[in-house]
């Protein structure tokens, strides 16, 4: 989330909640560990292709945990995930690393741990200018206006493709728009380029030029990622949701796998693409397979947190060079936000 004041913190927590059902809200205490009794679980989903929508789409949860109340809200950024998480309206989430470096960081300091990786962001998230606005390579961004949402993994990649270049963000006028605001502003003129995801991203690409990919970015050194985090009360209280989700995670990423046409088919139903487009976006994703989580490279073992702390720990670092933080937190709190219990077995066919 952006930097704010508590009174801006707070206002955007009343008008979201204002906006989520009922259902999804609930009591907030309870569902979030307070009474281990409770059977509900509270979703909330990006419309960016992953496995998290086909666990939605084939109710997957549904089907491992019939005994539970399960319901999915659908946000879109991972700064109005962060305001749900604050608010205590939300158990699980899909969101990227950026915002959550954010979110374990002052003055949020959520309580919540990341129990999955989604997906590596690759060509599924870029930076395009748009015809005619005289903008051929990232050093043309100068004196341009860019959108992308704000405490997203597309604004950390933004910050790192202009820092690339050699740009200064003083140098343009980054506009926080969310993915559907850029396609109206774009289709209007408003903007010069903008850095975004899957499924806008195609719709920029029909009128745009691709500068860099996420996926350069990572080669770079600059990795985002998208991931699966809990609310540490509900995870304390409930960890056999926890596994239930992760298992239910796992065989989403089997099947894009095993079996890409009925993965799309799925994700497609979703995000209201037919089955060959909803492909095209899942193929410009990077997924692992589930046992690659619990390596060292990824979530870690029980016992031993893996290098995804690091991860993590580097983006509050970039953020506040950035001044997109106040401060950095100690390496410790970026290790203790990563859910490693049951790891590897729970993750096992």
């Amino acid at each position: 989330m952006r930097r704010s004041t508590v009174r801006t913190l707070l206002t955007t927590t009343v008008v979201l909640l204002a906006a989520v059902p009922l259902t999804a809200c609930g009591d907030g205490a309870a569902s979030g560990g307070g009474d281990a009794q409770r059977k509900s679980i509270r979703l909330a989903y990006q419309a960016f292709p992953s496995g998290d929508l086909i666990v939605k789409n084939q109710q997957l949860l549904e089907k491992a945990l019939p005994d539970y109340t399960i319901t999915w809200t659908k946000f879109d950024s991972g700064a109005s995930i962060n305001t749900a998480f604050a608010a205590g309206s939300v158990d699980f989430a899909a969101i990227g690393s950026s915002p959550v470096a954010r979110g374990l960081s002052a003055p949020l300091n959520l309580p919540y741990q990341v129990a999955f990786v989604l997906d590596v962001a690759g060509d599924n998230e870029a930076l395009v200018a748009r015809n005619g606005a005289g903008v051929a390579a990232i050093a043309d961004l100068r004196g341009k206006k860019i959108g992308t949402p704000f405490a997203s993994t597309a604004h950390f990649s933004l910050l790192a493709a202009l820092e690339r270049g050699g740009v200064k963000e003083s140098e343009v006028t980054i506009v926080d728009l969310e993915p559907q605001d850029i396609l109206a502003a774009w289709t209007r003129g408003d903007l010069d380029a903008a850095y975004s995801w899957l499924p806008s991203l195609d719709e920029l690409k029909k009128t745009g030029t691709v500068l860099v990919t996420s996926r350069e970015l990572a080669a770079a050194g600059k990795p985002t990622l998208d991931l699966g985090v809990v609310s540490t009360a509900f995870a304390d209280a409930h960890p056999e949701a926890v596994d239930a989700w992760r298992k239910a995670q796992a065989t989403a990423l089997e099947l894009i796998a095993s079996d890409p046409t009925a993965a799309a088919t799925s994700v497609g139903r979703e995000l209201n693409l037919d089955t060959a487009a909803a492909q095209h976006q899942l193929s410009q994703g990077v997924f692992l397979k589930p046992a690659d989580l619990a390596s060292p490279e990824w979530l870690g073992s029980s016992g031993k947190v893996g290098a995804l702390a690091d991860n993590l720990y580097n983006a509050a670092v970039f953020l506040k060079a950035q001044k997109k933080i106040d401060a950095v937190p100690d390496r410790s709190v970026f290790e203790a936000a990563v859910y490693t219990k049951g790891l590897p077995d729970v993750l096992q066919p």
